[in-house]
């Protein structure tokens, strides 16, 4: 690997990286030992890691401290071991090779791996408050027997020595990219799982995503001197590793390992990547953070080019946002090439770096989108993942519309025809299935990113485009810093609309129940409508008349109990159990059209439009 030579970063690297301030200090304040309300556990790490870059293993502490703010007594605990899914026989490895339509990041890599190219947590030693702990590691998952039970409202602490090697298979994390970046360090250390109101979430890795605990974390990553890290947190020590110069006075390195030390306040997790050949550019947002950007010097003139081009349009992003969902509570975000693809992390993402620029804003604008959508609103990525891609997906698909200034009719489109796809496809699972039980990979990335992207775009059909821009804001208000789930979503947009939406909840998302109505008979001036689907919709329809004129129609649910702000005559509302609904009109009628703008997810839209 090349040297890095610190006079290319002398007047640039981590000036704002020294920027050791908390951020925002969220509104909610969670509150424990209450029962009849919302609480959740709150973790510290105090984590010092030496990594040997030549043979991709590292050895660590972890100081943990755990506050039980449960009305439970835990009588076990669980940690994540993610890097064990990196070893032939995993269930990563096994799911790998026998589900139909595997990941070709993956395939039957896994399984060919050497024992120097597998990935490990290994733990030699657990106390809990000093006491030797007793524990066994069962594939990605370390299940815990404490020495003493934890009352609620108590505070335990946890001292953990581990060592860790980093597997050649990237996926997520990783070494030695196919990009060449030498460390993607994701899901790298014991991780302590969630208990909630639904109990433990001890869930094995075998191919999806995550979920954490809140907390702070303190981590020291010490390292080949030649190495520059970007990642969670803020850097404490710039001037004592070489870099930034904060005093205006830079200290040299000695020896041959740098120690990187970093604070990151009210996180769920930790996520750092290292190379000999980062460039490290940086841009602030005004009345924002300041934006880091990591990538090789190596790549092509055209890819460079692209990493230059993308700062100001990250800029943008945030701006947008923190405008349309709520403001951005770090003082940091960093972009950072590594990993195999794209994936959201505390305070920053991995993207592959040789990317068209169309393509490089894309990933961006979808990885940073998930800074609110799943990581300050964090949900349960296993249960439900549809909220954290498919809402990511909706609004990093209105700030590329916006950014790009591509001016779409509707920027969601694509996504109603790919659900239109999984909905006739007999693959459909409801949303309600677990991330790792999809029968295919494909029926699981168009349910989380396609079919959740439409259920919030879907929503503004039915309740009004401002009203779902008043509930994003408002969700983000009530559940920022917490552990949401679908029913607070919604309750959010009933609060909003005053409308009764648990229907809309359940029947496309908790069902495979599909929507389709059509117009079956025009006379004169007479319409009937059939609803041929099992799913109940609110209608927009317009009427051409004879004349030329047209009118907009408005027709309520009445399970829904209230009207969405419109323009359209509105008329009666249609009960669901009701196959059929039949109005009369005020002129002779030339054609029919229900839902001319397409914001509906009808699955046929051949019977939607009715010619005399």
């Amino acid at each position: 690997m090349k040297k890095f030579f610190l006079c290319l970063f002398t007047l640039s690297v981590f000036i704002a990286f020294s920027n050791t301030k908390d951020p925002v200090t969220p509104n909610q304040v969670v509150k424990p030992l209450n029962s009849t309300s919302y609480w959740q556990q709150h973790v510290d790490y105090k984590m010092d890691i030496t990594m040997d870059v030549n043979n991709y293993r590292y050895t660590g502490t972890q100081n943990l401290v755990y506050t039980n703010n449960s009305p439970d007594v835990l009588h076990r605990v669980y940690y994540h071991l993610y890097f064990n899914a990196f070893q032939p026989g995993s269930e990563m490895d096994v799911r790998s090779q026998t589900i139909a339509d595997p990941d070709d990041r993956v395939g039957d890599r896994i399984g060919n791996l050497t024992p120097e190219e597998i990935g490990y947590l290994k733990i030699t030693s657990l106390k809990q408050d000093g006491i030797i702990l007793n524990y066994d590691v069962v594939g990605t998952v370390l299940e815990v027997q404490l020495n003493k039970p934890i009352q609620p409202g108590e505070k335990v602490t946890f001292d953990m020595i581990f060592n860790g090697q980093v597997p050649l298979q990237v996926r997520r994390s990783g070494r030695d990219s196919a990009e060449g970046v030498a460390l993607s360090m994701t899901q790298w250390y014991p991780k302590l799982a969630e208990y909630d109101f639904e109990g433990w979430h001890a869930d094995p890795y075998i191919g999806r995503e995550f979920h954490g605990v809140w907390g702070d974390f303190d981590v020291t990553i010490n390292i080949d001197k030649n190495y520059v890290i970007g990642g969670t947190g803020y850097l404490q020590n710039p001037n004592e590793i070489g870099h930034g110069y904060e005093t205006g006075k830079v200290k040299q390195p000695k020896g041959d390992m740098l120690s990187w030390h970093f604070k990151a306040p009210n996180v769920h997790d930790f996520t750092w990547a290292a190379d000999p050949e980062f460039i490290h550019d940086q841009m602030q947002v005004p009345n924002g953070p300041m934006l880091h950007f990591f990538y090789k010097k190596t790549l092509e003139a055209e890819y460079l080019e692209n990493w230059k081009k993308l700062q100001p349009k990250t800029v943008e992003l945030m701006n947008y946002f923190s405008e349309n969902i709520g403001k951005y509570p770090y003082n940091q975000y960093s972009v950072i090439q590594g990993g195999d693809g794209g994936m959201e992390y505390a305070m920053c993402t991995l993207i592959t770096g040789k990317r068209k620029f169309g393509s490089l804003v894309g990933v961006t604008a979808h990885e940073l989108a998930h800074t609110w959508f799943q990581f300050l609103l964090a949900t349960n990525e296993l249960k439900h993942y549809w909220m954290d891609e498919g809402f990511t997906s909706y609004i990093s698909d209105y700030a590329m519309d916006a950014v790009m200034e591509t001016n779409k009719e509707n920027p969601a489109a694509g996504s109603y025809r790919g659900y239109i796809y999984l909905a006739t496809s007999g693959k459909e699972q409801p949303l309600t299935t677990q991330a790792d039980r999809f029968e295919f990979n494909q029926a699981y990335g168009l349910a989380a990113y396609v079919k959740g992207e439409v259920f919030l775009a879907q929503l503004g059909y039915v309740i009004g485009q401002d009203n779902l821009n008043a509930t994003l804001k408002k969700y983000f208000k009530d559940f920022a810093f917490k552990h949401p789930t679908p029913n607070d979503f919604i309750r959010s947009a009933e609060k909003v609309t005053n409308f009764e939406l648990d229907w809309y909840l359940m029947d496309f998302a908790q069902t495979t129940n599909t929507i389709d109505y059509g117009v079956k008979a025009v006379s004169d001036k007479t319409i009937t409508l059939e609803r041929i689907g099992l799913m109940p919709m609110p209608i927009d329809l317009t009427v051409t008349y004879t004349d030329g004129t047209t009118e907009d129609y408005y027709i309520p649910l009445r399970m829904m109990r209230g009207k969405k702000p419109t323009t359209a005559t509105t008329i009666s509302n249609w009960a669901w159990a009701f196959p059929t609904y039949t109005f009369e009109t005020s002129k002779t009628i030339k054609s029919v059209q229900i839902d001319p703008k397409e914001g509906m997810a009808d699955i046929n839209k051949e019977n939607n439009k009715f010619e005399m």
